[in-house]
C-alpha cells in the first residue's frame, strides 16, 4: 500500500496517463494531488474527466490549486478572470468544447469538494502553495495563502542546509508538520528537474506547465516517476511557454 503525491499536471492528460502507467498504480494505493490539474496543455476538461473515473477505483485526494479556483468560478459563475485567461485560462475553457452542461455541473461538483490541504495520520501536510501561520494551517488567517503562497518554499530553499530541526532558528511553521508536500513554483525555476527538498518540504512540481515533466513521488520510499517532457507529448502547442 503506497501513498503516492502528484504534481502540478496543468491539462496534460498524455503526460498524467503516461507517469501513472510507469507507477502500476494498485487498488490499494492512495494518490495525492496537489492541485493544478488545469491551464496550460490542451486537455484540461479531460483531465478532470479521467480524475473522476481514477477516484471511482483508486483512492483520491484532490487539493485545490489557484489555477483550479478561477476554474471553478467560471464554470460556476461564468466569469473570465483576465489573469486567469491569460495564464492557461483561455485554452481551459477552449478544452470545455463539446462538454454537456450536465458534465460541467459534474466537474464543478468535484472542484467544490476539493480541500484546501490535507493532514495525513503521520502528521504530513499535502498543500499546493503554503501557508504563513508559525501556528499551523489551523491558524491561517487568509485562506487564499493555501493555493498563492510562494514564500514557504522560498524559505526552505534559503535556509542554512547545517541547521537542525532542534534549533531556535529552525522556522516553527515548519516544525509543525513531519513532512510538507507542495506543489505551486515550479522547482525547474531553480534548476531542479525532480521533485527537491528543501527542509522538510518536498516540491513536487517539476515544470509540467512549461517544458518540465510530470513528477509522482512515492512518499515512503520517495521513488520517482516522471512523464516525457511536456512539450514532446503535445509537439503542436505550446502550453504556457512563450517560445
Amino acid at each position: 500500500m503506497r501513498t503516492l503525491v502528484v504534481g502540478d499536471i496543468h491539462g496534460g492528460l498524455r503526460a498524467l496517463v503516461q507517469v501513472l502507467n510507469k507507477v502500476e498504480v494498485k487498488d490499494e494505493d492512495t494518490l495525492i494531488f496537489v492541485g493544478d490539474y488545469v491551464d496550460g496543455w490542451s486537455e484540461a476538461a479531460q483531465v478532470i474527466d479521467f480524475l473522476i473515473t481514477l477516484s471511482e477505483k483508486v483512492n483520491c485526494i484532490f487539493i485545490k490549486g489557484n489555477h483550479d479556483v478561477w476554474c471553478e468560478n467560471w464554470l460556476e459563475t461564468g466569469h473570465v478572470d483576465a489573469t486567469w485567461y491569460m495564464h492557461g485560462g483561455k485554452e481551459t475553457m477552449e478544452s470545455y468544447n463539446g462538454f454537456t452542461d450536465e458534465e460541467k455541473k459534474t466537474h464543478l461538483e468535484l472542484f467544490k469538494s476539493m480541500p484546501l490541504y490535507y493532514l495525513d495520520d503521520e502528521n504530513r501536510l499535502f498543500i499546493h502553495a503554503g501557508f504563513t501561520s508559525i501556528y499551523g494551517v489551523e491558524k491561517e488567517i487568509f485562506k487564499k495563502t493555501f493555493y498563492f503562497d510562494r514564500t514557504l518554499w522560498e524559505m526552505a530553499l534559503s535556509m542554512d542546509k547545517g541547521l537542525k530541526e532542534d534549533s531556535p532558528l529552525f522556522p516553527n511553521r515548519l516544525k509543525r508538520y513531519k513532512e510538507i508536500y507542495i506543489g505551486h513554483t515550479p522547482t525547474t525555476n531553480f534548476g531542479f528537474h525532480v521533485p527537491t527538498k528543501a527542509a522538510n518540504v518536498w516540491n513536487v512540481d517539476t515544470g509540467a506547465t512549461f517544458k518540465g515533466k510530470l513528477s509522482v513521488l512515492d512518499v515512503n520510499s520517495k521513488e520517482v516517476f516522471q512523464s516525457d517532457a511536456l512539450p514532446s507529448l503535445y509537439p503542436n502547442e505550446k502550453g504556457r511557454n512563450k517560445d
